[in-house]
């Protein structure tokens, strides 16, 4: 009877924890964004980061190694930063938004047509808010889209290369949300 009971018993369990599964997943289109219910503030749960690229941490590892700055830039490459926009993010989010479109779309012209032989870095990076290792991935995510969507307007992906700086190099050193708005953003810079 006890035997009987326990195979019972495990054959229950078995048959919750199929018929509960997983949660279903929502599909949401990249640029659609879900805003909670009204009266209800939104409750972000920080994704697992994904793992860095080799060619992020190999970077980051000789930026770090070298401990100096780089060569000040040559007039033409100071006036092709300037001429390159920047792009800002909304909170725990890579998506890209109609306004970054329209300004990697111009920084795309630009590198096509008037500078056709400069190669730039994506930095990605975020206000102060998560872990360094969250923030790491995220500002990882946004320069990948920006590079993916730069790539899909024509620019050679040879031309392009990507690091994350997290929250590493805040732009405004604020602790409130004009601040952390001009954190999280994409930076173009001339490499050589």
């Amino acid at each position: 009877m006890r035997k009987r009971m326990a195979g019972f018993l495990v054959v229950l369990c078995c048959g919750a924890l199929l018929a509960g599964g997983c949660a279903k997943k929502e599909v949401v289109k990249g640029d659609e964004s879900i805003s909670p219910p009204p009266g209800k503030a939104a409750v972000t749960e920080p994704a697992k980061p994904e793992p860095m690229d080799v060619a992020v941490k190999s970077q980051q590892v000789q930026e770090a190694a070298a401990g100096t700055e780089a060569p000040a830039k040559t007039p033409a490459e100071a006036a092709a930063e300037a001429a390159l926009g920047k792009i800002y993010f909304d909170f725990d989010s890579y998506v890209l938004s109609q306004t970054a479109r329209d300004t990697l779309a111009m920084n795309a012209e630009y590198l096509l047509k008037k500078n056709p032989a400069v190669k730039i870095q994506i930095e990605g990076n975020c206000d102060e808010r998560g872990s360094d290792e969250y923030n790491l991935a995220l500002g990882e995510k946004r320069a990948k889209s920006a590079l993916n969507y730069l790539i899909t307007l024509g620019v050679p992906a040879a031309r392009l290369s990507f690091i994350s700086y997290g929250k590493e190099k805040p732009a405004d050193p604020g602790h409130d949300d004009a601040a952390w708005a001009k954190n999280r953003r994409d930076e173009f810079v001339v490499v050589r």
